[in-house]
């Protein structure tokens, strides 16, 4: 109510002050022109009050005028644009502003109703994958729960042999692995997503770092009869992130090595061209179909299901989002049946330094 009287009184003043303006400029045109020119008293008064009441129409139409312009031209669009920021606000993220009819594409407002129409898909869009997120880690945390529930009961009974209690104790002891890794997992990305990361860059060997991540699987290889052929190049600097490219490294064996078959092979090379460093892994496991191919980055997408049990499809979600705050690049190769190779080029300390110079 208190709002309604105040635009009330603005359009009081505003006729007001229309009003003043008219009569100003009628008053100073008849004596800029009538001031030479005798004319009588009684006429004058006449004449005047005319002039008032022309005055006064003038200034109705004029402010009229303004009312309708302001109706149609600003507070329809306004009231528009704030009931659609109204109902996003209040959750309905399917609500899109209608734009104007704008056959000569002036209209300015239609402008911030495109924006606006933009903001609501992109809040759709995290609301959606906020809500698969949940859904996801929700479902690949009951699996290894219900795993470690079952194994649980099973450890209580009387009559259990120690063999199968030793087989038991070792499926608990897996799953929880898997649990932890998972969690560990979830928590790295969300920070990487959520955090402003700057990334604290120092020159150091790429070979010698390559080499450490790949001996921390030399069990999962062995265990598999898998054939490691490595091609690193000495003397291979780069000006990086250790610790978080320590995290693609890992990931990216650690998928080799589960989607290669028994002795099967894995290839892993170091070195540079034009002037950069690289980083290329490759396995004979089963490929990446081009459907596939599309997802892989994806957060819980996993290609193949037949070895969904031994992971959790966060591994290259979390080298995608450290490829991109590092600055590097990444790209997948692949063939159904005949396997896949990931490609990491690098900025090399050499080539940074003559950058920077």
């Amino acid at each position: 109510m208190k709002g309604e009287w105040r635009s009330r009184l603005l359009s009081a003043l505003q006729f007001f002050a229309i009003l003043f303006f008219i009569s100003f400029i009628l008053t100073s045109s008849f004596i800029l022109f009538f001031q030479w020119i005798e004319i009588d008293e009684k006429a004058i008064r006449l004449s005047a009050a005319v002039t008032f009441g022309n005055a006064v129409f003038i200034a109705f139409l004029l402010w009229l005028a303004d009312r309708l312009r302001k109706k149609y031209m600003v507070e329809r669009p306004v009231k528009r644009i704030s009931d659609g920021l109204r109902r996003i606000t209040e959750g309905d993220l399917r609500e899109r502003i209608t734009p104007f009819a704008d056959p000569l594409g002036a209209n300015q407002y239609n402008v911030i109703i495109e924006n606006i129409n933009k903001m609501a898909d992109e809040l759709s869009s995290v609301e959606t994958l906020r809500t698969d997120f949940v859904s996801n880690v929700s479902h690949e945390m009951k699996t290894p729960l219900a795993v470690i529930q079952n194994y649980t009961a099973l450890l209580k009974s009387p009559d259990l042999s120690d063999e199968d209690r030793l087989e038991y104790a070792g499926a608990i002891s897996d799953t929880t692995k898997q649990l932890a890794v998972l969690i560990t997992n979830i928590l790295k990305l969300n920070k990487l997503e959520n955090q402003q990361i700057f990334p604290e860059s120092s020159p150091y060997d790429l070979g010698e770092q390559i080499c450490e991540c790949l001996l921390a699987f030399e069990s999962e290889w062995e265990r598999k009869n898998i054939d490691i052929d490595t091609d690193i190049e000495d003397g291979v600097i780069v000006n990086a992130d250790a610790e978080l490219l320590g995290v693609v490294w890992s990931n990216l064996f650690s998928n080799a090595l589960k989607f290669t078959e028994e002795g099967g092979k894995v290839s892993v090379s170091v070195g540079r061209e034009q002037g950069r460093a690289f980083v290329t892994v490759t396995d004979t496991g089963c490929g990446i179909g081009s459907k596939t191919g599309k997802h892989i980055f994806d957060k819980f997408y996993q290609g193949n299901t037949s070895h969904a049990g031994k992971g959790n499809g966060l591994g290259l979600a979390l080298v995608k989002r450290i490829i991109d705050i590092t600055g590097a690049e990444i790209s997948v190769s692949s063939e159904l049946g005949k396997g896949s190779t990931f490609k990491v080029t690098l900025r090399s300390a050499a080539n940074v330094q003559k950058n920077a110079q």
